[in-house]
């Protein structure tokens, strides 16, 4: 169940720096300073981290791959008196990064956790783009085959909302000639190393962030969003 503000707590879930390391907040800063053991997708990324917080506590790994596993012992700890703190490698767990098993299974066995506001890359693209803000849907890391993106973006462009996916840099390309070909002059915008010393958003129709990105070699995180088709107003439709 999830903790009330006056109880302390046994899981915590933790939001970190997608980019810039000042972003991190007084409370997850105390919370990560307060556990027993810190859960983290990558304990190399995250050992980082808490380096440059000046923080040393006992880091254990919790990825895709092994979060059915880690699960009861993480449970088993909580229940007797541990605090735990729960990070990923970059913005807020749960949200495409590991997570929402064990918090499902924190809420179904009655281990009090709280989850803390903080950075997420899907606020902050969403904001950012300019695109209409509400209703927006937000659609994890696009399709690995092509065929199967092209459906997804095809699903987007259809939408009445703004679509928000993760890509990687070197899929981008084929993800923007796939856009280019359903939608050349929809409008689009990719979000680069958002809060990083080299954030960028390229705004411009499908075809003309297509030829941006053709002639460089892509990097960085990247957040591709897709607003709804514009209404057509009174006045074009007379």
């Amino acid at each position: 169940m999830a903790a009330k503000p006056d109880l302390n707590p046994m899981v915590t879930f933790v939001p970190t720096p997608i980019g810039n390391l000042g972003d991190i907040t007084y409370r997850a800063v105390e919370s990560l300073r307060e556990a027993d053991l810190i859960a983290c997708e990558d304990t190399r990324h995250s050992r980082k981290l808490l380096n440059h917080l000046e923080i040393s506590r006992p880091l254990i790994s919790l990825h895709d791959h092994n979060e059915d596993q880690r699960i009861p012992e993480l449970i088993e700890r909580a229940k007797s008196g541990e605090k735990i703190a729960i990070i990923s490698d970059a913005g807020t767990p749960c949200l495409s990064d590991p997570g929402h098993r064990f918090l499902k299974a924190c809420r179904d066995q009655d281990v009090e956790f709280t989850v803390l506001p903080g950075p997420s890359a899907i606020t902050t693209a969403l904001v950012a783009s300019g695109f209409p803000p509400h209703p927006f849907s937000f659609q994890g890391f696009l399709h690995v085959k092509k065929g199967k993106r092209g459906k997804q973006l095809q699903a987007a462009l259809d939408a009445q909302e703004t679509t928000l996916f993760f890509e990687s840099p070197h899929r981008l390309p084929s993800t923007l000639e796939i856009l280019s070909e359903l939608a050349p002059d929809h409008p689009i915008c990719v979000a680069r190393e958002l809060t990083k010393a080299f954030e960028t958003l390229h705004h411009g129709s499908s075809t003309e962030v297509k030829a941006y990105f053709s002639e460089r070699k892509v990097k960085g995180e990247i957040v591709l969003l897709i607003p709804p088709p514009l209404k057509p107003s009174k006045k074009d439709a007379c």
